[in-house]
């Protein structure tokens, strides 16, 4: 598909990598490793990444195992978040020029490769205007280091201040059935400006797959996830279950109706559910084959969870500093 109006073009489906090195428990490298050869075989050729997923730890994994694939592989990653994001008073967001510069040559080179097809401001900075930012940005794809730009968890405002820059492919935002706040402005500007979707979560970090651990690792980063809460979460399965009742209907999975329905909010969208397991990327992969009906897209859409997506939603507000 066809992704922005600048001339990128991803597999359908995409890949989050960030579970395989950070967040969601326990590293299984080898898992990992024979994940990404079977997303690249069964043509899931989009994977993302960060500079921060495991610190470096996650582009390292990814760089080294597409290094004799990197032809059928488009390549994205990010920059900008410092600290530990589930930790309010440790983190921090930079969004320099001179911080954009630096990053992409970390990224390179634990990427090992010598451009990466799209680079994502991660966080905005309040304290940056935007122009400044992506005007970095914009050196970074003359200097053909970076061939797409894009923004993450930016609002509305912020990303026609930057495509006034330099053009933005792709705007990469949490959207599932459980986190829809993209629809209200995001969604209708990113569709004027000719901006592709790239949703993360649209399994809303596991809890739509109906298949939650039992008790989520100490380290696990969805503990700070006010949905995962122990009255939250008793609430938010309990709908689970209505689209399990859908998928039976499908003869699908809970997981493959979540990501089906997002797959249905448009032909300019390109889903990154993440996971570790080859078990679970080829489940997410056949969501591909399954289509709602108009009807069922309508009713899933009514569904509302118990609790944020975050416990400081000021975390994805996307807002930068005026232009002065």
């Amino acid at each position: 598909m066809k992704l922005g109006t600048q001339g990128a073009e991803v597999s359908r489906l995409g890949l989050g990598c960030m579970g395989m090195s950070a967040a969601y428990g326990t590293r299984d490298d080898n898992e990992s490793i024979a994940t990404l050869h079977r997303a690249l075989d069964l043509g899931i050729t989009f994977l993302d990444t960060a500079d921060m997923y495991g610190w470096g730890a996650n582009e390292e994994l990814v760089g080294r195992t597409v290094a004799d694939r990197r032809d059928q592989v488009f390549l994205a990653t990010k920059f900008g978040i410092l600290g530990n994001p589930a930790k309010a008073e440790t983190r921090g967001v930079d969004g320099s020029p001179e911080y954009v510069r630096s990053s992409i040559d970390g990224s390179l080179q634990r990427l090992g490769v010598d451009h990466v097809d799209l680079y994502y401001q991660h966080r905005m900075d309040p304290g940056v205007p935007v122009e400044e930012t992506v005007g970095a940005m914009a050196e970074l794809v003359a200097a053909g280091k970076v061939r797409y730009l894009g923004l993450s968890e930016a609002s509305a405002e912020t990303i026609r201040r930057a495509h006034a820059v330099h053009p933005i492919t792709a705007v990469q935002s949490e959207w599932s059935l459980f986190s829809r706040d993209i629809e209200e402005s995001v969604l209708p500007a990113c569709r004027e400006l000719g901006i592709g979707i790239v949703p993360y979560s649209p399994l809303g970090r596991g809890i739509l797959t109906g298949a939650l651990p039992t008790e989520l690792a100490d380290d696990d980063f969805r503990r700070t996830l006010p949905r995962f809460s122990a009255d939250n979460l008793d609430a938010n399965l309990k709908l689970v279950e209505e689209i399990r009742a859908v998928a039976t209907r499908y003869d699908a999975t809970p997981g493959q109706i979540a990501i089906a329905w997002v797959l249905a909010q448009g032909n300019d969208v390109a889903p990154i559910p993440g996971t570790k397991r080859r078990k679970y990327l080829e489940e997410n992969w056949a969501a591909l084959e399954v289509q709602l009906s108009a009807a069922d897209v309508e009713a899933l859409a009514k569904l509302t969870p118990a609790g944020t997506r975050y416990a400081d939603m000021t975390w994805v507000a996307g807002q930068s500093a005026p232009q002065s």
